[in-house]
């Protein structure tokens, strides 16, 4: 392990910088990568490539915080294929090891540093599990340049012998922040002992908290820090994510959803909710409305999810409800809106979240359904984001029946200008005898309409509760008068853990995960429902993991405190 870093220096901040014209030939890359960048029809680098890739080719560490989609991938992939060319070596060993949280991630590095590096003969494998081993064996024992990995499989190879690290020269941690929250900080730890002290280490993050950090202390040298904003649009333009927030109460969430869903038609959507049976329940509520809606967690197999992202991908479904563990690592590309079923409780997982959408200078749409006691922490989000998310009036019935008018009087423009109507006018022109040519139309009008299925029953309006949020005694959302409130029954074959600290010691979902997954061993889509309040916190974990998990925590530390860890009680104090 190299030793602590006292200070890191070489700061560089997107916002600051200048923008200039820089090409990727400016860049110094060989001719073989700008043949490829120019076949693939990038034109010029983004702020993080432009930041990124000369310290990478100087042969420096570094520390990149970037949101995803700002091109993190090509950024570490460029400087990796350009030291393979240089290296010169033609071993069976990879020369370079990039680590990420999920298979679909995997597979989307892996993919992409193919096509930058075809010229070159690059070999790249990626390993997970859910894919045969043998095919991942044969392809290590015939040699690789570059392996893509998520850490239990890397090492799964390691413990077998089949991954040989002594020779590798870059490491690259991507999507560094999830990989913790998932719970793989030992085996991130493990693998980085197997590597070289000489090698090259990249860490990239969309958000920085401190377990960030003392990862870049403890394993980088030196390093160069750049840190990549979200792109900001000019005064007066509309902004590349459109964010916006509902108050709701909870008896009305899934009609809200549906409500708002109606009156913004996606393309393609993906709303998260927290637990596995609110997945299920909300997937069968949408689609018993009409939608095409998916399911996507921690209990389906990965045979069923890969036939989901699909029929997510072909557009046979519009729309996936997942839980946070589940949706990560996906990159769909047609995807336009992020829904938030309930508010993050974490500012770090609205950052995720919401960075699913407006890439590569595509608009998208964020939105959030709070609960009145949910306020407080929509507040948190925009300081800690430093963007502000407008409460908006959930759509009335009458502003539902407006846009499905709008949705009808689209499709009946789009079929008059396809000009294949002439089959009907027979029809027409016997009606015109009997009839005014106006009310012909509005007939075919209402007739097109019903058959939409947009002329459904008379819905209830959804009570406007976002007034009462400010005033005064009327149990404002804000920290301070929050109520605790009854934690609900817990999920089947599981029992909830107290934890003896809250939100007002700064505790966050992704803490008691890392916890519990570091010390217990507990894969974190083993953890279920998280609640956390202002004192304290209750963890679902398996019935018979439970007491093991208490034993394991005994003297453990969460956010650098000692926590009691128990079964709950009937009765909290």
């Amino acid at each position: 392990m190299t030793p602590e870093v006292t200070d890191v220096p070489d700061v560089v901040d997107a916002a600051e910088a200048t923008e200039d014209r820089t090409t990727f030939a400016d860049l110094a890359l060989r001719p073989e990568l700008l043949k490829a960048l120019t076949t693939l029809g990038y034109e010029e680098p983004t702020p993080i490539q432009r930041e990124a890739i000369p310290p990478l080719l100087e042969g420096k560490d570094l520390l990149g915080q970037a949101a995803t989609g700002t091109g993190k991938t090509a950024a570490f992939a460029l400087p990796v294929l350009q030291k393979l060319t240089e290296s010169g070596r033609r071993t069976t060993a990879p020369l370079a090891l990039v680590l990420v949280p999920t298979r679909e991630l995997a597979v989307q590095v892996c993919e992409a540093i193919h096509k930058y590096g075809r010229d070159l003969g690059a070999r790249v494998l990626p390993i997970y599990g859910g894919q045969p081993i043998g095919r991942q064996l044969q392809a290590l024992e015939r040699g690789v340049d570059v392996v893509v990995a998520t850490p239990g499989r890397a090492i799964d190879h390691i413990g077998r012998g089949t991954l040989k690290l002594d020779g590798l020269e870059i490491v690259v941690l991507d999507e560094a922040d999830e990989m913790l929250d998932m719970g793989f900080a030992e085996d991130i730890e493990s693998i980085l002992q197997e590597t070289p002290e000489s090698r090259q280490t990249v860490l990239f993050s969309a958000t920085m908290p401190p377990r960030i950090d003392k990862l870049a202390r403890q394993h980088l040298k030196d390093p160069v820090r750049i840190t990549i904003g979200r792109e900001q649009t000019a005064p007066g333009e509309a902004p590349r994510v459109r964010q916006s927030a509902y108050i709701v109460p909870r008896a009305h969430k899934p009609a809200a959803l549906g409500r708002v869903l109606d009156v913004e038609s996606p393309t393609a959507a993906i709303v998260f909710c927290r637990t596995r049976d609110e997945v299920d329940q909300l997937t069968e509520t949408l689609n018993g409305r009409g939608y095409r809606a998916e399911s996507l967690h921690g209990g389906i197999s990965q045979e069923q999810r890969d036939r989901v992202m699909g029929r997510l991908r072909n557009g046979t479904a519009d729309l996936l409800v997942a839980t946070d563990v589940a949706a990560r690592g996906l990159d769909i590309e047609q995807l336009t809106h992020v829904v938030n079923y309930n508010v993050p409780s974490a500012p770090e997982s609205y950052v995720h979240r919401i960075g699913r959408v407006g890439r590569a200078g595509r608009e998208g749409v964020a939105i959030t359904l709070a609960e009145p006691r949910e306020h407080g922490m929509l507040k948190t989000i925009e300081r800690v984001t430093k963007q502000r998310i407008p409460v908006e009036k959930v759509p009335t019935v009458a502003d539902l029946k407006a846009r499905r008018l709008e949705l009808t009087r689209a499709a009946l423009h789009e079929s008059l200008l396809e000009d294949q109507l002439e089959g009907f006018r027979v029809v027409v022109e016997t009606l015109t005898d009997e009839f005014d040519l106006m009310e012909i139309a509005l007939a075919a009008v209402k007739l097109a309409h019903e058959a939409s299925g947009a002329a459904a029953d008379e819905e209830e309006e959804i009570p406007d509760v976002s007034a009462r949020l400010d005033r005064p005694g009327r149990g404002s959302a804000e920290p301070g008068n929050r109520r605790e409130r009854r934690p609900r029954t817990p999920t089947a074959g599981m029992t909830r853990l107290f934890f003896g600290a809250g939100r007002s010691a700064g505790i966050r979902p992704q803490d008691l995960v890392g916890a519990i997954a570091g010390e217990a061993k507990l894969k974190g889509r083993d953890i279920g429902a998280i609640e956390i309040a202002d004192r304290f916190s209750l963890v679902e974990v398996p019935e018979s993991a439970a007491q093991s998990v208490i034993v394991a925590l005994r003297g453990a530390t969460v956010k650098g405190r000692k926590v009691s860890v128990r079964l709950e009680r009937d009765q909290l104090g």
